[in-house]
């Protein structure tokens, strides 16, 4: 029984979004798929919850900020499993109806138009970003350090390097690394950088 559990709550999840995207007025339905979409065509650098918060309540939906987020998570999920699986606008739909009996007819009418006239251009984009779907170097901060006490082995009253990254990842959210290097091995990394810049240089 208890392994049946999640698999009800997670339905339970979806109905209650589904619920909510009914409270939608195609047109403003339309305009918050348009968001999802823009951003994953890489046309903009987020979805913009507040903007479409304000767009909400100027039409008169009243939804709490947790129930936003997840729509808007939700539709993102979406689209992207539809251009993983490479679904067309009516397996789409076919889906959809299968996770929830609760879309209405219009939302889905939404969706079937826009994946239809603008999967492919996400497809595009998100092959394109599986090829650059390595973090990116956002910014590297370091400093010299002296050690005068350590939980670990290393021998007190020694210089270290400790070096702080900011790396942009996929997913849009910028992460921080730090850890610290002797100086023989800050010099080895120092001299690396150096040779991938020599070699870059003759690309």
């Amino acid at each position: 029984m208890s392994k049946k559990m999640p698999a009800v709550e997670e339905s339970y999840g979806v109905n209650k979004i589904v619920d909510n995207i009914g409270r939608l007025s195609p047109d403003l339905f339309t305009e918050t798929c348009q968001h999802i979409l823009t951003y994953l065509q890489g046309q903009t650098r987020g979805v913009d919850s507040a903007d479409l918060s304000d767009r909400f309540q100027r039409d008169g939906v009243r939804l709490d900020d947790e129930a936003l987020q997840n729509i808007i998570r939700f539709l993102l999920l979406t689209f992207r499993s539809a251009t993983k699986s490479n679904l067309s606008g009516d397996d789409l739909v076919s889906r959809l109806e299968e996770g929830s009996g609760k879309w209405p007819k219009a939302s889905l009418q939404v969706v079937q138009r826009l994946w239809t006239e603008q999967g492919a251009l996400v497809h595009a984009q998100q092959e394109a970003q599986d090829m650059l779907s390595i973090g990116q170097l956002v910014d590297m901060q370091w400093k010299l350090g002296m050690a005068v006490s350590s939980d670990t082995c290393r021998s007190l009253n020694s210089p270290y390097v400790s070096l702080l990254l900011k790396i942009a990842e996929p997913s849009g959210q910028i992460r921080q690394r730090s850890f610290e290097m002797t100086v023989p091995q800050f010099q080895n990394f120092h001299k690396q950088f150096k040779e991938m810049a020599a070699v870059l240089e003759t690309v």
